[in-house]
């Protein structure tokens, strides 16, 4: 790897490489794909319709016809994972994107025009992390007549942007001091193309690492939005509320709850291992670890 790629941060084929030998970023990323591939196919990979109740097979147990068991409407479990892999990854991808727009900008403003500019963008930032985020996530959803996924993802993604502005900030803070930085100011070249050009693309890379993390963050507020009620809403098969009407059946009926839960931990862990796999190559200082 070149300085100059060392100091930009870039993704060149030398990272590529260094990600090829992590193999537990790797895992991380097969967990991903996986998910991803079972949710685009839902339609052909589900063995059963997950919004079909039948009542005459309630709460069946695991077996060779249900493999995951049946809920209390008589609904496949397996099934509804399935489908539930799609809210679960829109829910991650959206309001993360929400994230990472509002915080990339507020954090490249802050950190490159300093000031009062500066002291304003991050004396809100510090107040949104003073504020308990899952609090803001219910007033947010509550505060609507009618909750429903949608709104839940507004109300991640407004929420968990502070992060992301920090690490922009941060990140601005030291490539406006690189010299191929100076060298566009000396060359006359405008304040708009000096961002565009040279700050912004520089600075992306931790940001881009936090917000492949933050999927797996969104993931699990999407869940606990929905497991009290305030995300998706009944049939829709989101993993938080299969959790929620699981509980009441913890003791007998275990399987209802405990698979959905399953399916959120193998999501949130994949995102976080390909995440820090990706940091890692990112970073030269971090390279031979998870190997």
């Amino acid at each position: 790897m070149t300085r100059l790629d060392i100091m930009r941060g870039s993704i060149t084929n030398e990272t590529l490489r260094q990600l090829r030998k992590n193999k537990v970023a790797l895992f991380g990323l097969f967990l991903v794909v996986l998910l991803i591939i079972v949710g685009v196919f839902a339609p052909w990979v589900a063995p059963y319709n997950p919004y079909k109740a039948d009542l005459d097979i309630s709460l069946q147990r695991p077996s060779g016809q249900h493999w995951l068991g049946t809920d209390e409407e008589g609904r496949d479990v397996l099934s509804r994972i399935i489908y539930g892999a799609r809210i679960s990854l829109k829910v991650g991808i959206i309001a993360s994107s929400i994230s990472l727009f509002i915080g990339a900008l507020l954090g490249l403003i802050a950190g490159f025009f300093r000031g009062w500019v500066e002291s304003v963008i991050m004396r809100f930032t510090d107040v949104m992390f003073g504020f308990p985020a899952l609090l803001f996530m219910i007033g947010i959803t509550a505060a609507v007549p009618r909750p429903s996924i949608e709104v839940a993802m507004l109300a991640i993604g407004l929420v968990s942007w502070p992060g992301m502005a920090r690490i922009m900030r941060s990140q601005v803070l030291t490539v406006v001091e690189r010299e191929y930085v100076t060298a566009a100011y000396s060359l006359g070249y405008s304040t708009w193309r000096i961002i565009m050009r040279h700050v912004l693309p520089n600075s992306l890379a931790p940001v881009v690492v936090a917000f492949t993390m933050s999927i797996a963050g969104a993931v699990m507020a999407e869940a606990s939005l929905s497991f009290i009620g305030l995300g998706a809403q009944p049939p829709e098969p989101s993993w938080g509320s299969m959790i929620a009407f699981g509980r009441m059946h913890l003791r007998g009926e275990w399987w209802i709850s405990v698979f959905p839960g399953l399916a959120v931990a193998v999501m949130v862990v994949g995102f976080n291992l390909f995440g820090e796999g990706l940091r890692d190559a990112l970073d030269p200082t971090m390279r031979g670890r998870g190997k």
